[in-house]
């Protein structure tokens, strides 16, 4: 079947449509934001391709893969095994990094563990292997009268109980064994926990150090060598140190040795990989007693942290410190000698010490508060064993080509790229070809992919936690590229955010590749040039919410801008289109704030003027610094200097001007509630008001209702049967749970003394179930409610209800509702907005509602700073920062400021260039 026909879709608020979409085609799902394109790809198409796939496996793999619900649709013929690559699935794990989500470290550590190189890291001469010869002059070199044991290792951090190890050793009659650490005679080993790794190694003979033992060493070390395949420890008894040697590698100079070269050796995620010291984080979790500690204060009442009721035991501790020195109470912190500061602080042997004492409660304790409170006053710092790189320093002395493992991972991905075209063409011996061809055909094809989406600034060491919903979007994407599947339906979730127009051309074509191997690749985008590419457009609508989920439009480009029904097609045809503004704002000399020697990440020590009172737009490619400035440094530092935050601020020498600003708020796409009980009702406060008016009813001021009565969140006037909730969650065990409306209260929430309480013939539940447009007109003869109102009809949100749970908002609606709660705030004029790419998920229609608000904002005095890729905000901006010229170590300058028509004729701004067609 060539085709995918649905028929009767009415997830969400789709109004039962049928529509039928080519196989092995770029599709494009377009339409204002909230008219049901995620409903309609996601929820539906996704969803039941997903559903069925799983129920094709067995019923013991489905286990564990969970129950899939059907979405509400009658049937769709032609579904393929369907991948969804969206924003929300970023890893939140410190360890995973672009080289691991990718697999090119796994790669790597192959490649490293079978042509690398060992070198010793005092001489740098490479390492070789040794005879048994060598091994035991070495070990006749010890001082004369060294106890030691020579062991032979025959399993090495292995699961397992290893009956079959321990009979066969016994069987060979050697009497001892050394068993994770703890020597045992052969007749008593315990049980080995089949779950946990063990190590077993032979103790083969327990000599002293003197001119006759000679012979008996060298003996014992050859029969070591021969039982545990060319290795052997060398035990010194008084010291408890333990020396590897290895007929494979070992310094015969320094002694420095290596253990066997296995891509476990250079994993982060192993122990026999990681830093002892940070545990393969590359950071430490350390107290900064600068956040801790107030000198001014005595020193049992010192610490902040004491403050908290929970901390009264370092009160005591510090106190107890004191008397026992003799040293006065009522002394101040800065009074204090020095070396008493360091032992109140570190500790001495008979006594903890604060630091430590927090620091071990933080890693022990599972009191959540507990951790909260501590973790104020700790910093993350580069762990100063391996320096940030992760592994032991004997996975960091084995080179490729000149570079360890750790090298080649902080290059950026172009850099890698260029570093492995190198290596391929190096002198090597046959072996070496022969091995390292195929492992580096892996990696650069990777690397490829990751150039191909535009991520090229990015480094393999860059941990997934710091990524953009965009970025690890993209790199899933390549990721897909790479493992050449045929046959399947992806469907993405806009890949062009967070992508600067230069780089939106190499997406397309990556879609177009992915389309090319034989897959259907459906997008829900509404980037004008994805739209344009596409082989066949779906543009849902006519409005959003309730006032969506029609097909208005399916066809080609050309078919799609000639439909008059087509929102898209009017803005892409020019019929309809953003105007620029009629003038500009130009800067007040003398009001602007200003960051001097920003040099956080790849920011280049540059000081950036931001002109207060204006519409201000960051604008550059990906990775040039565009988040890293507003978010790392200036959000950070305004966060402490207004909200007494103790955060981490970025690299910069200082900030000047904040005398002209009194707050900064920062308006993001991070969701309004994390429960349904939250909704932009109770959000923007207009519930408050509303249950303020019901009270104020006849009916209720007879009854003696208070507005506590009319909120569902408390006992009282709510269902108790639902809890306010509306619907009953049913566990099905092995199905998926269901939510069922409430019978008792046939999902209003309230009881019936509450809905009957009405104003103009509603009850409180009625109003809940409201558009805002509804509602808008409802309350038109209540100012107070009527403007709050009318802030959400005026960022674009006529379609959403008063009562929708807050989960089911996008991340578009979610910030147009806290840029509307905002508006509703009396402002001083003196308000600085940070906003990161607001038109994330906005239709051009949206888009042109969004600038409006913005320049509202503007226009009562306030700053508005976006960090924004979208053409049509850019143009509108009075002012234009612009960062780059490229992302990563080739980034952090700033290329062109000025107004958009400055920066569109400044030849070295990539954004200037595309600004330009927009301009005229």
């Amino acid at each position: 079947m060539d085709k995918i026909v649905i028929h009767g879709a009415r997830q969400h608020n789709l109004k039962n449509i049928d529509l039928e979409l080519p196989k092995n085609k770029l599709i494009v799902i377009t339409g204002p934001s909230g008219s049901g394109k995620s409903s309609l790809a996601f929820d539906t198409i996704y969803a039941e391709g997903q559903r069925r796939y799983v129920e094709s496996l067995s019923a013991y793999a489905r286990q564990f893969l969970g129950v899939m619900e059907k979405p509400d649709v009658d049937s769709i013929e032609g579904l393929s095994p369907a991948i969804a690559i969206d924003q929300k699935t970023t890893s939140k794990n410190p360890r995973s990094t672009v080289g691991t989500i990718t697999e090119i470290y796994d790669y790597l550590r192959l490649l490293f563990a079978r042509v690398g190189k060992p070198h010793c890291p005092e001489c740098g001469v490479e390492i070789s292997s040794q005879s048994a010869q060598e091994i035991s002059e070495s070990i006749m070199s010890l001082p004369e009268g060294t106890k030691i044991q020579i062991i032979a290792p025959i399993i090495r951090g292995q699961k397992g109980e290893h009956k079959d190890t321990l009979e066969k050793l016994k069987r060979l009659g050697y009497p001892r064994l050394r068993i994770d650490g703890e020597v045992y005679l052969t007749e008593e080993v315990p049980k080995l926990d089949k779950n946990k790794k063990h190590t077993i190694e032979v103790v083969i003979d327990r000599v002293v150090i003197k001119e006759g033992s000679r012979t008996r060493v060298n003996d014992s070390v050859e029969q070591a060598l021969k039982l545990s395949d060319g290795l052997v420890v060398v035990n010194l008894v008084d010291e408890g140190k333990d020396i590897i040697y290895s007929e494979k590698f070992a310094c015969p100079i320094h002694n420095f040795s290596i253990p066997e070269l296995s891509p476990r050796l250079f994993s982060f995620n192993s122990p026999y990989g990681a830093c002892p010291t940070c545990k393969g984080l590359g950071v430490i979790h350390k107290i900064d007693e600068n956040l801790l500690i107030d000198e001014e204060r005595v020193a049992t009442e010192a610490f902040r942290i004491a403050e908290n009721i929970s901390f009264k035991y370092i009160k005591a501790m510090v106190s107890d410190y004191l008397t026992f020195n003799r040293i006065p109470r009522l002394k101040k912190f800065k009074e204090l000698p020095q070396h008493v500061k360091e032992e109140i602080l570190y500790g001495n042997g008979y006594f903890e010490g604060v630091i430590p004492h927090l620091e071990r409660k933080f890693l022990e304790t599972d009191n959540e508060k507990y951790r909260e409170e501590i973790g104020k006053y700790i910093k993350e710092i580069q762990c100063p064993e391996c320096k940030g790189a992760r592994l032991r320093k004997e996975a960091l002395t084995v080179l490729v080509n000149g570079k360890n493992i750790y090298d080649v991972v902080k290059m950026d991905i172009a850099k890698a790229f260029e570093f492995f075209q190198e290596y391929e063409s190096a002198p090597k011996t046959e072996k070496e070809k022969l091995i390292s061809e195929k492992i580096v055909k892996e990696i650069k094809e990777r690397l490829k992919f990751l150039l191909d989406v535009g991520l090229d600034y990015l480094t393999l060491d860059r941990t997934a936690t710091t990524l953009s919903g965009g970025e690890s979007q993209r790199i899933r994407l390549a990721t897909q590229i790479g493992s050449k599947l045929s046959g399947v339906l992806y469907v993405l979730d806009e890949p062009s955010i967070g992508l600067h127009p230069r780089d939106t051309e190499k997406l397309i074509n990556t879609l177009k590749e992915l389309r090319d191997l034989g897959n259907t690749v459906i997008v829900v985008e509404h980037d004008p040039e994805t739209i344009e590419e596409a082989d066949y457009i779906v543009d849902i609508g006519p409005g959003s919410g309730v006032y969506g989920g029609y097909i208005t439009a399916v066809g080609t480009i050309e078919e799609i801008k000639n439909n008059p029904n087509s929102l898209t097609g009017k803005y892409l045809s020019g019929k309809l289109k953003i105007p620029l503004p009629a003038k500009r704002r130009p800067p007040d000399d003398n009001k602007f704030l200003i960051i001097h020697g920003a040099k956080e990440h790849n920011l280049k020590k540059i000081d950036v003027k931001i002109p207060l009172g204006l519409f201000v737009a960051i604008t550059g490619v990906s990775g040039s610094g565009k988040s890293t400035l507003i978010y790392d440094i200036l959000w950070q530092a305004a966060k402490n200097r207004f909200y007494g935050s103790n955060e981490y601020v970025g690299k910069h020498e200082k900030i000047e001007g904040w005398e002209h600003i009194d707050k900064v708020i920062n308006v993001d796409q991070s969701p309004i509630g994390r429960t349904p009980r939250s909704n932009p009702a109770t959000y923007t406060k207009v519930f408050d008001l509303i249950r303020e008016l019901y009270a104020s009813t006849p009916e209720a001021k007879i009854r003696g209702y208070d507005p506590g009565r009319f909120s569902f969140n408390v006992k009282g006037g709510r269902c108790e049967a639902c809890q306010g909730e509306g619907v009953v969650k049913i566990e099905m065990h092995f199905l998926p749970d269901i939510y069922v409306t409430c019978e008792v209260c046939g999902g209003k929430r309230y009881n019936k003394e509450t809905l009957s309480v009405l104003y103009k013939g509603k009850s409180i539940a009625d109003v809940l179930d409201m558009t805002v447009a509804e509602a808008l007109e409802f309350f038109e003869n209540i100012p107070s409610i009527r403007n709050k109102l009318k802030l959400l009809h005026d960022v674009g949100l006529d379609y959403i209800k008063l009562g929708q749970p807050a989960t089911t908002l996008s991340g578009g609606e979610a910030q147009r509702i806290k840029l509307s709660r905002e508006l509703s705030k009396r402002d001083t004029g003196k308000t600085l907005y940070l906003l990161d790419e607001p038109t994330t998920g906005l239709h051009s229609h949206d888009v042109a509602k969004l600038i409006q608000v913005l320049n509202k904002l503007v226009e009562k005095g306030n700053t508005v700073v976006v960090i924004e890729h979208n053409l049509d905000v850019i143009k509108c901006a009075d002012w234009i920062i612009d960062l780059g010229p490229e992302g990563g170590d080739r980034g952090g300058y700033i290329v062109a400021e000025g107004t958009p028509d400055m920066v569109a004729n400044n030849g070295k701004s990539y954004t200037g260039k595309f600004l330009k067609k927009y301009l005229k």
